[in-house]
């Protein structure tokens, strides 16, 4: 396996050129800002950011999550990690600082962790007691974690952990306290199913609950699913968003694109109609903005509008905020998105620019060309 994936210069491009495209994706609905959640850096995929980041085509900030083989065998593995870790660089906003781990597998093929077993049955071989499965289990995550958060002379990987079932999530929290120390800000992702009695752990550690609901799979309308695998009462609290998120925890929205699409009007729409697990508009806002910059450690710049901060900012067709607008939050269109005060997208024919400017723009490589009316068609 490990050979048929090995990078061939015909992969590095197809790397290349899907980045550029998704680059342009991720900025047309307001992403100024990611945190590559696996990094195959077996396949050179650091390499591709890498190389974008050279060009000056890197159009967000973008921190890294080099994943942690579980194949592969410890001591060289954490090595090589610690070799590539990187917090500055002079060319872009491109940071190799986190650390992906797979604690579990997934509920909807049962491999996800469970504390009781699975109401379907799939006999998966290897799995006798149909209570799902650990990919790291949490000697090992825990082993992981101590090597990686601190080394060297004050270097250190924040840890991103794949945890979906209420066994995952509670073996990861206590690899997390088994090796806390202060400063870090590692966090959990998924969070399908969470014990009641690990709600509160998240803001006693500082691990970040990371919650993912743009997807239709999330719905409450969706349940039903859930409940074919797992039960009625398990599925009642499937994604406990506001559960954990009213034990204080720092809670951010993602969307795991391409499982989710990134746009997060969508995931604002779903985060805050999902009954009693709702959020209000303006903490789902805060969750995809000011909280995800915290998790990324660069709050002090991004994440807000205020003096002194970068000028990272994106410009909408609608007031979402307004609530006579909450039904259709899911429609808002972006028209413009600025990174550090640099245009890297606009809607076409939303921005009027003058002679001057419209030939600036056409000449740089990653814009397309001006109407005749001097209306932008921008293309990666």
């Amino acid at each position: 396996m490990e050979f048929a994936l090995k990078p061939t210069p015909e992969l590095e491009e197809l790397n290349y050129v899907g980045l550029i495209d998704g680059l342009w994706y991720l900025n047309e609905n307001g992403i100024t800002s990611v945190s590559d959640a696996r990094v195959v850096w077996g396949r050179g995929h650091d390499k591709t950011l890498e190389r974008v980041c050279k060009e000056g085509r890197l159009t967000v900030r973008a921190n890294l999550a080099l994943w942690a083989y579980p194949q592969k065998e410890d001591a060289q593995q954490i090595e090589a990690l610690k070799d590539m870790y990187s917090n500055v660089n002079p060319e872009c906003f491109l940071r190799k600082n986190q650390i992906k781990v797979y604690i579990d597998g997934l509920l909807e093929s049962t491999t996800a962790a469970m504390q009781e077993p699975y109401v379907k049955n799939l006999n998966l071989p290897g799995i006798f007691d149909n209570r799902g499965m650990n990919i790291f289990d949490q000697s090992r995550l825990s082993k992981y974690i101590n090597k990686l958060q601190h080394f060297g002379d004050n270097d250190g990987f924040d840890f991103l952990v794949h945890a979906i079932g209420d066994r995952g999530v509670h073996e990861a929290l206590n690899a997390f306290d088994d090796s806390w120390i202060s400063g870090t800000r590692h966090r959990m992702t998924h969070l399908e199913q969470v014990k009641p009695d690990d709600f509160d752990r998240f803001e006693r550690l500082n691990v970040i609950a990371d919650i993912q609901v743009a997807g239709n799979f999330t719905k409450p309308s969706a349940r039903g699913n859930i409940e074919s695998l797992v039960g009625k009462d398990r599925a009642y609290n499937f994604i406990p968003l506001r559960s954990i998120y009213d034990a204080h925890a720092h809670v951010t929205l993602s969307s795991d694109w391409d499982v989710s699409t990134p746009n997060p009007f969508i995931g604002i729409q779903n985060a805050i109609s999902r009954g009693h697990q709702s959020v209000k508009v303006k903490d789902a806002v805060e969750m995809y903005t000011i909280n995800a910059a915290y998790a990324m450690r660069q709050e002090h710049v991004v994440g807000s509008l205020a003096t002194g901060k970068d000028a990272d900012f994106i410009v909408i067709d609608t007031d979402i905020i307004d609530q006579n607008n909450e039904d259709v939050i899911h429609k808002t269109r972006v028209l413009q998105t600025v990174l550090a005060g640099e245009e890297v997208y606009w809607a076409e024919d939303q921005n009027l620019v003058d002679d001057a400017t419209c030939q600036i723009l056409e000449d740089s490589y990653y814009y397309g060309s001006c109407s005749f009316d001097h209306y932008c068609n921008a293309y990666p």
